[in-house]
């Protein structure tokens, strides 16, 4: 288990960065030969992204929740996200040109994402006795101390000296 941060901190990133939120959702549990398939591109795509920094993709972490499967990414930026999505030598488009040939929409597996561009100072986040985690992994760990102590301050990047 990872080592806990017993003191109220945030996470800080230096520049811009995005945060791609994607998911699946089970619709029709028996048809299992329907969702496997796209239950098991995602792993291989996060294997990928992470034997190749140079793609873009910072952090990622997965949630559990049957039906649904949910993946919290963050990127460098949006278009390092979207030349990874188009390419044709990576795992992204293939596990997509699939999904969209045996399932498409006829409801047995629901796929999502959301894609969010943050600019730089416009995010707040506040972690206690927590190890790194979300945006902490990826950013670098402060002190909420100061004009960190309050929501407010950090989303307007604020900070006192």
């Amino acid at each position: 288990m990872a080592k806990t941060i017993n003191r109220r901190v945030c996470a800080q990133m230096d520049g811009g960065f995005v945060v791609f939120l994607i998911g699946m959702r089970v619709n029709k549990p028996w048809k299992f030969w329907k969702w496997l398939p796209v239950a098991q591109a995602m792993p291989r795509m996060l294997i990928e992204l992470a034997r190749q920094p140079e793609l873009g993709l910072l952090h990622a972490e997965s949630q559990f929740s049957f039906p649904n499967v949910t993946v919290t990414q963050y990127w460098k930026s949006f278009e390092a996200l979207e030349a990874y999505a188009k390419a044709r030598d990576h795992a992204h488009l293939p596990a997509w040109q699939a999904f969209s040939k045996a399932v498409a929409s006829n409801g047995d597996v629901g796929i999502w994402h959301e894609t969010y561009v943050i600019e730089p100072g416009k995010y707040e986040n506040i972690y206690n006795n927590m190890p790194p985690y979300g945006l902490g992994k990826v950013g670098r760990i402060v002190d909420a101390v100061g004009g960190r102590q309050e929501a407010r301050q950090r989303v307007k990047g604020k900070v006192a000296a």
